[in-house]
């Protein structure tokens, strides 16, 4: 399996995460992609020319890391995503905060890169203020990351770590310890620890 990356996309960390957690290093072979690039070759491969896309023996290729991730859980047994039932929906659920942290920061980050002109300060204002009450939610109902680590913790840390990455000024910390001290062990596990985008 190969899995094309870029080291800074929180998706990507959370495909690499999960794959670690699966135990499947060394089965999954990093392939570091450009994606803006558009390159006919992973184009062919991935017509949303999006990271992570993960490239199987058989020629499929799959995308989207929600796809991606419960794929690699499959393969490895790790368990983060639970039968049906209501632990399955709480770490979807989880999985979906975590995402939509995600979609709202690289939403923001994106139109904050364009031509001052062309930038929509309303618009980001809009992505900050959602990412905002994504952690109240989160500060509110952590004790559901708790326990055995799911996809939704996963995707949660993921997401944090990334606004750490790109606007630390925000401190989500602030006004959350609950959430600040689950972030601050889950971290430190060994997944996120080797998935961690570059410091610099």
């Amino acid at each position: 399996m190969k899995l094309h990356y870029s080291a800074t996309s929180p998706y990507v960390r959370k495909a690499y995460a999960t794959a670690l957690e699966a135990g499947l290093e060394g089965v999954v072979e990093l392939a570091p992609t450009d994606a803006w690039a558009s390159d006919p070759a992973f184009l062919a491969r991935n017509p949303l020319s999006k990271v992570p896309a993960l490239a199987l023996e058989d020629g499929t290729t799959l995308f989207d890391s929600p796809v991606i991730c419960e794929f690699l859980d499959a393969q490895g047994g790790a368990g983060l995503f639970p039968p049906a039932g209501p632990a399955r929906w709480m770490a979807l659920r989880l999985q979906a905060l975590g995402d939509g942290i995600m979609d709202a920061a690289v939403a923001r980050l994106l139109d904050s890169r364009r031509d001052p002109a062309q930038q929509s300060a309303a618009w980001q204002d809009r992505q900050k203020a959602a990412i905002a009450r994504a952690c109240d939610t989160l500060e509110a109902e952590v004790g559901d990351l708790e326990g055995p680590p799911t996809i939704g913790a996963i995707a949660v840390g993921c997401a944090l770590g990334y606004l750490d990455m790109r606007f630390s000024g925000d401190a989500w910390r602030d006004g959350r310890p609950k959430l600040a001290a689950w972030f601050a062990g889950f971290e430190e596990r060994p997944s996120m620890v080797r998935s961690a985008p570059p410091k610099s």
